[in-house]
């Protein structure tokens, strides 16, 4: 509000200078009145300071604002980003929401705020310089009129042009935008790849693509601004004929000639101001558009008005017949028919090929997504009908490719449990076999990780994760096989960690290799989206189907029976190479 008093009322002082030196001039060339010169000179000078003063106040709100508005607008879009679900971000790109929060952001904030000021200023000023021109002398008003429409078509013709190639430069931007993050995010790929000169290029490519259509958003610019200048200046000259015509047959006095050629001097700034509007108006527009369309995405999962708390749990796990296919491919399920029942406390091992569903069915138990048929439970609580915050709570998740953020240890294990104090959090690391090394690093549990926790190994970062999920303390914990990559004594203090987490826990294993799953309490294996085998180890062993045939192929490379399909028949024929090999290393071990 303060602002905006400060526009009106420098708006109106600057009106009021030129209307105040027709009574000047007048007062020298027609008067002769040096008192009334005097007075009018202090008059216009206090006029000029007290417009100084409210442009100096203006200056400093607008830039509040404008901070302000920047500001409320990156803390409104991230906290909109943390409320989608995962299939949006499974759809973008990092650099792109990157480059929304950022560029786009900042080409809106001129517009909301700068832009919006010098609008309604130069409105002001140029329906108020209007109105006093008019007043003077509507002939020379109508003459100028004639000339408004042809200034106001260029700069409607240029207007539009510019729009679309303004959007075009910011989304090439955020193009090259997501080329940098993903340089920098995977450099290790790129070095050990010894990529980095095709990552140059690539990144050249989409800067120099950016680089052409800045220069011809620039081109049309620049020849858009000279071209409204030279009408306007034109339109000035002409004006200047007229009124002396009007002078000369005494329809008008020196001073009102020369206030009149100032009006005009500033409504044809005023329509300049407006031709440099139009150009930033369209250059946002496209920013603008992109920033509301992520605030307007819904998330897939929302949660109901009438959602309940979801008490503390035992643990126990319903799948009622269920089916799942992403929202963008409907006809293509990735789960059919689930019907899978997981006691309190029990230990399920998840299995089968590659694409077969575990990552998806485990998904559905924090309800990152949802069902498209049937229902998941919980203690017999329908996920739906839960709040997604109590839901959550109670469940820990040990992912494979372990993600740590860039602060310390000690901040990376509280982000299990945020009030945890410091025996809790020392405990936790003691259970996760990470205290130990924890105390070997530079700061202890201040070492700062970097980014991902690329300062640490591979193991070190997973026994932080297991000790972050003990801190959580969930009823419920969901493993996606987190010593498939590790060396073996790293494997082994990561073994040992996990089964301190699972016990007393409803646990769920991503299996990828088979020997760390024999002690599970039941094993379900999973292929083309179906249940097809359920039971213990030993049983399923017994049956002689998927799970066995997948097991031997592991463990019995002499033993296994001939193969059935030639998936089957490639696999085992690389089974054998590899134990060939095998041997002969051994051989030249030995000599």
């Amino acid at each position: 509000m303060l602002a905006l008093i400060s526009i009106v009322a420098g708006s109106a002082l600057g009106l009021a200078g030129p209307y105040t030196l027709q009574f000047l001039i007048d007062a020298v060339f027609q008067r002769n009145d040096r008192q009334l010169l005097n007075r009018i000179t202090l008059i216009l000078i206090a006029i000029f300071a007290t417009q100084s003063l409210i442009y100096l106040v203006r200056a400093y709100l607008l830039a509040f604002i404008g901070e302000r508005v920047m500001a409320d607008l990156r803390l409104r879009l991230f906290e909109h980003l943390q409320g989608l679900s995962l299939s949006f971000f499974n759809e973008r790109r990092t650099g792109e929401l990157v480059s929304r929060l950022t560029n786009d952001v900042s080409t809106v904030r001129a517009v909301v705020t700068s832009d919006i000021s010098t609008a309604l200023s130069q409105t002001l000023t140029f329906f108020g310089a209007l109105a006093i021109i008019i007043i003077t002398d509507w002939r020379l008003t109508l003459f100028m009129f004639a000339l408004i429409p042809i200034v106001m078509g260029i700069a409607i013709y240029f207007g539009r042009r510019l729009r679309a190639l303004s959007s075009s430069v910011q989304d090439q931007l955020a193009n090259a935008t997501t080329v940098l993050e993903e340089s920098i995010g995977g450099v290790r790929v790129v070095k050990s790849f010894t990529r980095e000169h095709y990552e140059i290029g690539r990144f050249t490519e989409s800067i120099e693509r950016t680089f052409a259509l800045a220069m011809k958003r620039i081109r049309l610019s620049a020849a858009f601004g000279p071209s409204v200048s030279f009408l306007g200046f034109a339109t000035v000259v002409s004006i200047f004929w007229f009124g002396g015509q009007e002078v000369l047959a005494g329809r008008l006095t020196a001073g009102q000639l020369f206030m009149f050629l100032v009006l005009t001097l500033t409504i044809a700034g005023s329509i300049g101001q407006f031709s440099g509007l139009w150009t930033g108006l369209q250059e946002a527009l496209g920013a603008t558009k992109r920033l509301f369309e992520i605030l307007d995405t819904q998330s897939d999962i929302e949660e109901q008005p009438e959602a309940q708390h979801l008490p503390s749990v035992e643990g126990r796990i319903r799948f009622e017949r269920v089916s799942f296919a992403y929202r963008d491919d409907p006809d293509t399920f990735i789960l059919s028919d689930i019907d899978l029942d997981i006691q309190p406390g029990e230990v399920l091992a998840l299995v089968g090929p590659s694409g077969a569903g575990k990552t998806t069915l485990v998904n559905l138990i924090p309800r990152f997504f949802d069902p498209t048929r049937g229902r998941v439970l919980i203690d017999g609580h329908d996920l739906r009908g839960v709040q997604l915050l109590s839901l959550r709570q109670q469940i820990g998740i040990v992912p494979q490719e372990t993600l740590l953020f860039g602060g310390s240890v000690r901040e990376n294990i509280l982000y299990g449990r945020l009030d945890a104090s410091q025996a809790e959090l020392v405990a936790a690391a003691e259970a996760a076999n990470a205290h130990e090394f924890i105390l070997g690093l530079s700061k202890g549990y201040d070492t700062l990780v970097g980014e991902r926790g690329v300062k640490l190994s591979g193991g070190q970062r997973q026994r932080i994760a297991i000790a972050r999920a003990i801190l959580k303390d969930p009823r419920i914990l969901l493993l996606d096989e987190a010593t498939s990559s590790l060396d073996s004594e790293s494997e082994g203090l990561v073994q040992e960690a996990l089964e301190r987490l699972m016990h007393n826990r409803t646990s769920i294993v991503i299996a990828h290799r088979l020997s760390t799953i024999q002690n599970a309490d039941r094993v379900a294996v999973l292929e083309d989206g179906r249940l097809v085998e359920l039971g213990t180890h030993t049983d399923l062993l017994e049956i002689d189907g998927l799970y066995a045939r997948l097991h031997r192929m592991q463990f019995n490379m002499h033993t296994q029976p001939e193969p059935e399909t030639s998936d089957e028949v490639e696999i085992s024929e690389t089974a054998r190479s590899r134990r060939r090999s095998l041997d002969l290393l051994s051989r030249l071990a030995g000599e």
